[in-house]
């Protein structure tokens, strides 16, 4: 049996931002371009590659598990006033989840670009498992990037599906 790649571990500073949808533009010549709807997501994926990059690591060949853990800087609106600003407001809520904005799946499919650029896999579609969270904190994103073993992934496959159809009966 071979012995798995160790981990790649990497913490990326700066404002995480969701990779949403593209928007079809007409440039002068009659070509139609493809603009990315986020303006943030450029410059963040652009980070994530260039970490990726700068951690020297081996390209992982097989399945692998990902870990995000994004962290978002907590609105100004949350905090108190006066000589209280260093406080949180009681109604303050311990996740964010605004409406709206930074969707977990989007913010993941942002990531998953910057690490494909920084060779970090062959495809991001090596991913077979993905496990994300968001909380406050100083804004950046923690990531973990482990192998699978192959055998493993296949023998849990079977096992679940297994499971799965016992169930159903």
């Amino acid at each position: 049996m071979n012995e798995l790649p160790p981990p790649l571990r990497l913490t990326v500073r700066g404002k995480p931002a969701p990779q949403g949808s593209k928007t079809a533009l007409r440039g002068k010549s009659g070509r139609i371009n493809l603009v990315e709807s986020s303006k943030g997501v450029g410059p963040w994926r652009e980070a994530v590659r260039a970490e990726t990059q700068r951690s020297g690591a081996p390209v992982f060949t097989g399945p692998v598990t990902v870990t995000l853990e994004f962290f978002m800087r907590r609105p100004q609106s949350h905090y108190r006033s006066g000589r209280n600003a260093h406080l949180l407001k009681d109604d303050a809520p311990a996740y964010p989840c605004a409406f709206g904005r930074d969707d977990i799946d989007k913010l993941c499919r942002a990531v998953l670009d910057g690490l494909t650029a920084g060779g970090a896999w062959l495809d991001d579609a090596q991913a077979v498992q993905l496990h994300a969270a968001k909380s406050y904190g100083p804004p950046g994103c923690d990531i973990t990037v482990r192998a699978l073993a192959r055998e493993a992934a296949h023998d849990n496959a079977h096992a679940s599906a297994e499971t799965t159809v016992k169930e159903a009966i």
